[in-house]
């Protein structure tokens, strides 16, 4: 009887065995679904993130007297119908404002970083040697004034929340047309919890296949696949053109119907070859008008949608509280 009852658990054990090697991939596989599971709206509405073209740092030229992420640049834009991406930072004393880089050398020829300075202090170094200065955030929106669209990019360290709250702090004052985005997802929970009717997007890259970030791989490669997206619950996605063949952005575009955003085109031909890849295209060095090869809202302007939830509900916004 011992000897029937071991063989009879022996068997079981063994039936057991092929049906759990089985699960263990369908498991995976969900988990993995669920992880880069983009944000709860309604499934296939690409309309709030609309269609079209943003002028990446504004429609500048660095070279000939029109630097990045300045008025000059803005307004520039402004005045072809593009849409705006810009950068924002935050001083030395809590001011956001718009420049790219962490630290002055590129732009201003000077050794400090935008964090170790007050915005009076930065307000002194001109951008490229022109007469442009690094703009506040306010200063831009004041400029841009809801003609176009705006992309604002949150250049935020880890657990610096400070960056979101005197960022919003600004934006909800403002009547235009908007939309935040941050390589940390940390950002992105930010405005989940305290700021839900803003459309909020993840940008990726890929990181891995880049030299100067393979000593972080491990944490980059849970970025680079969207692994993250579980805590940030993106409503689009920012995804480096090159890398467009990524699985995760993919599987959110065409399973989860993701508006994206591909950036950053640079000429014509790159244009064509992302044509129907990314819902938003966010250029610079050319401007993409291609008559007669998109439809009328996507040729080289801006087309604001009045039902826009970022203008619809933003007395209901502005009655939110910070609680992180």
């Amino acid at each position: 009887m011992k000897t029937m009852l071991r063989t009879d658990r022996v068997n079981g054990t063994k039936g057991r065995g092929p049906l759990i090697c089985l699960s263990v991939p369908f498991v995976l596989s969900a988990l993995y679904l669920l992880m880069i599971k983009p944000g709860g709206r309604k499934r296939g509405d690409r309309r709030p993130l609309g269609t079209g073209f943003f002028a990446h740092r504004g429609l500048h030229d660095n070279e000939n007297g029109i630097p990045e992420n300045s008025l000059k640049a803005f307004e520039k834009a402004v005045s072809a119908g593009y849409g705006i991406e810009l950068d924002v930072r935050l001083t030395k004393d809590g001011i956001p404002v718009v420049f790219h880089d962490e630290d002055l050398c590129r732009m201003c020829g000077i050794p400090y970083r935008v964090k170790d300075l007050t915005l009076s202090e930065l307000k002194e170094f001109c951008l490229l040697q022109t007469g442009e200065r690094i703009p506040t955030l306010r200063e831009a929106l004041d400029l841009i004034n809801g003609r176009v669209r705006v992309l604002v990019e949150l250049k935020m360290d880890f657990g610096d929340f400070k960056l979101c709250e005197e960022t919003d702090r600004v934006l909800r004052r403002y009547r235009g047309s908007y939309y935040v985005q941050s390589f940390n997802p940390q950002a992105l929970l930010w405005y989940r919890k305290n700021r839900p009717g803003i459309l909020r997007g993840i940008l990726s890259d890929g990181f891995i296949h880049l030299e100067e970030h393979r000593k972080n791989a491990f944490g980059l490669f849970f970025l680079e696949m969207l692994m993250a997206n579980f805590i940030a619950k993106p409503d689009f996605i920012s995804y480096n053109h090159e890398f467009r063949g990524n699985p995760s952005r993919v599987i959110c575009a065409k399973l989860f119907r993701c508006p994206s955003a591909g950036w950053v085109i640079r000429d014509i031909e790159e244009f064509r070859r992302n044509l129907k890849a990314f819902d938003v295209y966010i250029f610079e060095g050319f401007e993409p008008k291609l008559p007669g090869r998109l439809p009328e809202d996507r040729v080289g302007r801006d087309p604001i949608d009045k039902h826009h939830p970022n203008l619809y509900d933003a007395d209901k916004c502005n009655r939110l509280t910070i609680n992180v």
